[in-house]
């Protein structure tokens, strides 16, 4: 008796039931892929995702770094979209807040939302938000001008990674993107917004 005659045979129906389960499985899962990927990225840092931060940094380390701020605007959202300052120096640990200044160069409202990076890609683990404007999507009224703030630090466990050794400057960038439905809560003004002059 060969060996292929004594396995038992599947019936059709169980083979297409275990087709029709790997099928939906594989569906199911490309759905969750993205935000498995968004977790993973805020999580790790990978990408250079940044980390978010519900409080100001524990202690501060030893070691001083340049950030440097990086600000774009998809050519379809009528924006200017700048840092207050091109590049900060400070140290690990050392929490601090800069601002970006944007205005509405359109006659309309106008909404859009944040993508955010730090590079390199290994600091993302290190870079950690406490407080941004680009956590929802922002608002502006026709020729409406306004200053957001970030506060961040970068966490002083850089100091002892290996990756991090070299790295003397770490850029933060921003790019804008139109969103087509705006946020039913007006999002403009931003907690702890500079006042307008």
């Amino acid at each position: 008796m060969t060996d292929d005659a004594r396995k038992p045979k599947r019936s059709p129906r169980a083979l297409a039931a275990t087709l029709v389960v790997g099928s939906l499985g594989m569906l199911g899962l490309s759905f969750a892929s993205v935000p498995l990927y968004r977790a993973f990225c805020a999580a790790t840092g990978f990408g250079g995702t940044p980390q978010i931060g519900k409080t100001a940094a524990l202690k501060q380390g030893e070691r001083h770094l340049v950030v440097r701020f990086d600000a774009n605007v998809a050519r379809d959202l009528p924006w200017k979209f700048e840092p207050e300052f091109p590049k900060v120096t400070l140290r690990t640990g050392e929490t601090t807040t800069v601002y970006y200044k944007v205005a509405n160069l359109s006659d309309k409202e106008t909404s859009g939302q944040a993508a955010y990076n730090v590079s390199p890609d290994q600091a993302g683990a290190f870079f950690v938000k406490v407080q941004c404007f680009c956590f929802s999507e922002q608002k502006l009224a026709p020729g409406e001008t306004a200053e957001w703030p970030v506060v961040f630090y970068l966490d002083p466990a850089l100091e002892s990674d290996e990756a991090m050794r070299r790295v003397e400057e770490i850029t933060l960038s921003y790019s804008f993107y139109p969103t087509k439905a705006p946020a039913k809560a007006a999002t403009s003004a931003v907690v702890g917004q500079k006042p307008k002059s």
